[in-house]
């Protein structure tokens, strides 16, 4: 072990991982272990910092080869392996096109360049959910060593133009503010920019490089300050796990907190470290404990293992109780260990490759390559040679609306309506299709019937932009969804101005709001509020002489559908397994209030097709040999284009 080997800094290892593996594996009472990632983006700026500053001051050089050979030692072995194991594991796990997407995702992972992936995948608001993505956990590691490469370059710049500590300090404290200040910005602009772009990280890295340069002298004339520096950090770190959510505007302002509480840490340890001070009583002496060594010690292979086993856990056993996430804990630890002892750490001790540079730059290269070409190799192969279910169920969900495949779904930055027209320009009469992704869906087959009755469809639609007048909370945006509420406006005043013959409304629901992202109501009360919403917006159409009908929304189903049946039917099971209990996807009781405060508004029906998609117990999503759901709560488009006759009848 180094004479340099900080214990409380492998404690803290220990405590990163332990947060983060405990907000993956739904243990609530840790809703902010994601912040974990943080504090190891400090320790990495703080450990990179000192060495790299340490040879130049020694040597007046930087050896930037054996810089990047150690790194590849201590890396890529365990990373690529776990890449690996986990395609393996998909083939019997993944539907072929699930294999197919998430094996881009592992050619990402494998070049480290994930993050950029999922800053575009993010922006799709009909992507795969990233929860099934057994890779995802990788845009961490991918920021880190794209950290690692540009890092060096920038101390030996600052070295270059002004020797010494200070030309360091003031370089790494530029690039630290000036990170932080888009961070926080684009934070509340364009959220998954501040998350997965690195240079927009780089403050977390800078904060911990610029501890890792503060004098001795500090600690020699204020020996009592450790102690009380450490029980603030860790009071921070604590107060991160306990109080913020995946729901918070993050990393932004918020990200201080963890990263604050690491800095402390850091520099009460160097403190002890330094001045040899008893710390029996202080977090530094807790951190030190054997258990939390053994767990930092592991900590790099318990992060790489965590995510697949409990993303592959719930994909073959949905409701995984608390004991069964426990046998995951327990399967990641002996994963780990078998990692740790058979790859990690004799990889990266090897005498051979530790002898020079190019005898772990080649063999990094190559086993990248390899890795990157294997999986590349596997989302081509997943899907050649498809069998017709399995095509035509992929080829259901990917196809588009008739409105969203002409562009006309609004983004969540927009206010400016955009009306697109349908079928016979010149017919003597227009109905308007007003609502949100959930009107969308009824676009083609309404499409369709205008075409058949001679009008012509005008839609007025937006991405998680309700009809109702209920100001909600961007789960994507992480703020209030002010876009929505002026666009809402303007296109309730542009279609009265249109003065259509008929108006046809849906929304995404009330009742599968409050199941998949209730804090989107944070500033509602409700049902109240969300019904004197819908009550003000067909009021308005219906003092115009408009007629409305209000579609009753789907039903919310308990899995994506898609995936889930394209993999019951690849492992042979029935695609029933998929269907939810009536009474846990329908929302009838929230289907009678919206249909009461329709009835009560003049001019305006409803129209209630769930008897397409349920029966007394049980809502389907695989009927009459057809994928009924492109994802939980969104019609496959061939789906509703069946329901054409009946969507006529209703509306016309």
């Amino acid at each position: 072990m180094s004479a340099s080997f900080r214990p409380d800094i492998e404690g803290l290892r220990a405590l990163a991982v332990a947060g983060v593996i405990a907000f993956h594996f739904g243990f609530t009472g840790l809703p902010g272990g994601f912040t974990g990632v943080d504090i190891f983006f400090v320790i990495s700026g703080y450990l990179i910092t000192k060495h790299l500053l340490a040879e130049i001051t020694e040597t007046r050089r930087l050896n930037l080869w054996r810089f990047y050979a150690r790194r590849a030692r201590r890396l890529l072995p365990a990373s690529l392996f776990v890449i690996l194991a986990t395609l393996v594991a998909g083939a019997f796990i993944l539907s072929p096109e699930e294999q197919s997407l998430y094996s881009r995702g592992a050619m990402f992972a494998s070049a480290y360049m994930i993050n950029l992936w999922l800053i575009r995948w993010s922006f799709d608001y009909f992507a795969a959910d990233a929860a099934s993505n057994p890779f995802v956990h990788f845009w961490s590691l991918s920021v880190e060593e794209q950290f690692y490469l540009a890092w060096p370059a920038l101390l030996a710049l600052a070295a270059w133009l002004r020797p010494g500590k200070r030309g360091a300090t003031l370089v790494i404290g530029i690039a630290g503010l000036v990170s932080f200040a888009v961070c926080a910005w684009l934070t509340t602009v364009s959220q998954p920019w501040a998350f997965y772009f690195s240079p927009l990280r780089v403050w977390e890295f800078a904060a911990g490089g610029l501890a890792s340069m503060v004098p001795q002298q500090v600690w020699q004339n204020r020996p009592r300050l450790a102690a009380p520096l450490a029980w603030l950090g860790l009071a921070l770190i604590a107060g991160a796990y306990l109080s913020f959510s995946e729901e918070a505007p993050f990393p932004g302002f918020l990200a201080l907190v963890p990263v604050a509480g690491t800095v402390l840490l850091l520099l009460a340890g160097s403190a002890h470290a330094q001045q040899g001070q008893s710390a029996e009583k202080s977090p530094s002496a807790a951190l030190a404990l054997p258990p939390l060594q053994w767990v930092g010690k592991l900590s790099y292979s318990l992060y790489l293992w965590h995510w697949p086993v409990i993303v592959y856990a719930t994909m073959v056993v949905p409701e995984l109780s608390p004991l069964g996430r426990l046998a995951c804990l327990a399967l990641t630890l002996a994963l780990s260990v078998f990692t740790y002892h058979v790859i990690e750490n004799p990889i990266r001790r090897n005498g051979w490759l530790m002898a020079s540079a190019a005898r772990a730059l080649v063999p990094a290269v190559l086993l990248t390559g390899t890795s990157v070409a294997a999986a590349y190799a596997n989302a081509r192969l997943a899907v050649h040679d498809l069998d017709p279910e399995q095509r035509s169920i992929a080829a259901s969900a990917a196809q588009p609306s008739t409105a969203r495949a002409a562009g006309c779904i609004l983004s969540f930055e927009t206010v400016t309506p955009k009306a697109c027209v349908f079928g016979n320009k010149d017919a003597p009469r227009s109905i308007a299709l007003f609502g949100d992704s959930h009107a969308d869906h009824w676009s083609t087959p309404l499409i369709e019937a205008a075409a058949k009755n001679n009008y012509r469809l005008v839609t007025y639609l937006k991405s998680s932009c309700r009809a109702s007048r209920v100001t909600t909370w961007n789960w994507r945006l992480k703020r209030d969804y002010t876009e929505c509420d002026q666009w809402r406006e303007q296109s309730v005043k542009d279609i009265i101005a249109l003065h259509p013959h008929m108006v046809v409304i849906s929304e995404f629901s009330i009742g599968n709001v409050m199941k998949e992202s209730p804090e989107e109501l944070k500033h509602a009360d409700g049902n109240e509020e969300w019904k004197t919403g819908l009550r003000w917006t067909l009021a308005a159409f219906s003092r115009a002489g408009i007629k409305v009908a209000v579609i009753r929304d789907v039903p919310y189903n308990g899995s994506y559908a898609d995936k889930c049946v394209a993999r019951a039917l690849w492992r042979g099971q029935v695609p029933e397994v998929c269907d939810t209990p009536r009474d846990a996807a329908a929302n009838d009781d929230i289907a009678a209030a919206e249909r009461d405060v329709v009835r009560s508004v003049p001019g305006a029906t409803y129209v209630d097709l769930t008897s397409q998609f349920c029966d007394a117990q049980t809502c389907h999503v695989f009927i009459n040999g057809q994928l009924a759901f492109r994802d939980r709560h969104h019609l496959a488009t061939p789906f509703a284009e069946s329901l054409e006759p009946l969507l006529e009848k209703a509306v016309f």
